[in-house]
């Protein structure tokens, strides 16, 4: 098998001396018919740590009758993200989000128009824009904070969706459907929201209860938004928003963007900056909770850069060293997205072994987030591993991977920072929380992996006054 034909990738940290190759290792346990199934279901990082445990960074194993591979550790990643898209092809897997993002988008259009639909996205994550996202999430979050009263019992997850969706929706969509959240679309969306499982992956048309409240959910955003795009052409109303930009847009053929097109692209947007951002948040806080010392750190910090800037602001979100560290330990521990994962359309070679074509390739940050190699005592939260003289993530530009890497890494990930620096920061100004039971699990049913309900903290307004004023 060493003389393979010229369309396999061998990419250069993937060659090595001319040999046999090696077969390609299989996880043990596989069950006849299921495969790994059970095992996968009931709690798939310790399934795949295990895998790596026994075969180190390259390994198979079955899911039913589909074949995975998981490449594990930053030199694999690499290997990954940077093979091509004509042999490691992500549009093949992600073909289950066309019923929630809609036809002609994402990845249900060709590569060329893919790059260019990203391409309509930079002037919404560019400086200015973020330096008028700043402050409305600073006004968000402080609404949100009033509204909560003097003490009381939150749903943690269900309060960062919450908050999450008004911001996302006003900074990367517009006004009008920011002014609609509280009236109907904050529930079409979350029906939307839960139209992405696991069950959805495998079987996306599959007529089940979520599936059809999905499909109801995107006819009702559709019909929003080209309500929206139809009363503004005939206003004649062009306001600053994302929304606006993609009805001002064209290819390069020159063809405006459909409205269908611009609701996908918009929805696609909304995902990218809301449901990782709310699950994320939420671990953020659980974490905080059960680290009183580090906790202080954070307010500390809060004191010390509001008292001069009085405000928020880009520039003193970015003063939250402190703070950014113990969102970064999140995304380490508790990656939203547990797994990556790409088709193989042609044969890989990587370390001696062979990938063979059809088989599902992924990565798995929740599993090499957790190398005792690259993390010291990994299971730890210990948010300084991001700081000198540590800087752990720094070993390798793939040792983090919460999201993502290579061509379709999120475009987001500044945007996602600093909307949770910015929420937590108000709330823990203004509020003492304490939990209302025992550290949550995982949520593996959900592939945005945030965790298990219900998920109630408890609240009381400080004694000290606002840093804010």
């Amino acid at each position: 098998m060493a003389n393979r034909s010229n369309s396999m990738a061998t990419l250069p940290t993937a060659n090595l001396p001319p040999r046999a190759d090696e077969p390609l290792p299989e996880l043990t346990g596989s069950r006849p018919l299921i495969g790994h199934l059970p095992e996968f279901q009931r709690d798939p990082v310790a399934m795949l740590s295990r895998g790596w445990r026994e075969h180190g960074e390259l390994f198979r194993f079955r899911l039913g009758t589909r074949a995975f591979v998981l490449f594990t550790g930053p030199q694999a990643h690499d290997f990954y993200f940077r093979t091509p898209e004509e042999q490691l092809n992500a549009k093949a897997v992600y073909r289950f989000t066309v019923p929630i993002f809609g036809r002609g988008v994402a990845y249900d259009t060709s590569p060329d128009i893919m790059a260019e639909q990203l391409g309509f996205l930079f002037p919404a994550l560019r400086e200015a824009a973020m330096r008028r996202f700043a402050l409305v999430m600073f006004e968000e979050a402080r609404q949100f904070a009033d509204a909560l009263g003097e003490d009381g019992e939150i749903d943690l997850p269900h309060a960062m969706n919450e908050l999450t969706v008004k911001i996302a929706s006003r900074c990367l969509i517009g006004q009008e459907v920011r002014d609609r959240v509280d009236t109907g679309f904050a529930e079409t969306y979350h029906d939307l929201q839960k139209g992405i499982n696991t069950l959805g992956f495998f079987l996306p048309r599959l007529p089940v209860a979520s599936h059809r409240k999905r499909d109801r959910a995107r006819r009702r955003v559709a019909e929003l938004f080209g309500g929206i795009m139809a009363a503004r052409r005939n206003a004649g109303a062009s306001p600053d928003d994302f929304m606006q930009t993609l009805m001002n847009a064209r290819y390069k053929s020159g063809r405006a963007l459909s409205d269908d097109e611009i609701t996908g692209i918009l929805l696609t947007v909304l995902f990218a900056g809301q449901h990782t951002s709310a699950v994320l948040a939420t671990w953020t806080g659980l974490e905080l909770l059960r680290a009183p010392s580090y906790l202080a750190r954070v307010r500390d910090e809060v004191q010390d850069v509001y008292r001069e800037a009085e405000t928020m602001s880009i520039d003193s979100l970015q003063r939250q060293p402190t703070l950014e560290n113990a969102v970064r330990e999140c995304e380490r521990l508790h990656p939203p997205l547990i797994l990556l994962i790409r088709k193989v359309l042609e044969p890989l070679r990587y370390g001696g072994r062979v990938v063979p074509a059809g088989s599902m390739a992924m990565v798995s940050p929740a599993v090499s987030h957790r190398l005792p190699h690259i993390f010291a005592d990994p299971e730890r939260f210990f948010p300084d591993r991001f700081a000198p003289p540590a800087s752990e993530d720094r070993q390798h530009r793939y040792a983090l991977i919460g999201f993502g890497g290579g061509k379709h890494a999120c475009m987001g990930k500044n945007f996602a920072y600093m909307q949770l620096k910015a929420i937590w920061t108000v709330l823990l100004d203004r509020f003492d929380f304490t939990p209302s039971g025992a550290f949550p699990r995982p949520n593996y049913g959900s592939w945005v992996t945030g965790p298990e309900r219900p998920c109630r903290v408890r609240y009381r307004r400080r004694a000290q006054p606002s840093v804010f004023r």
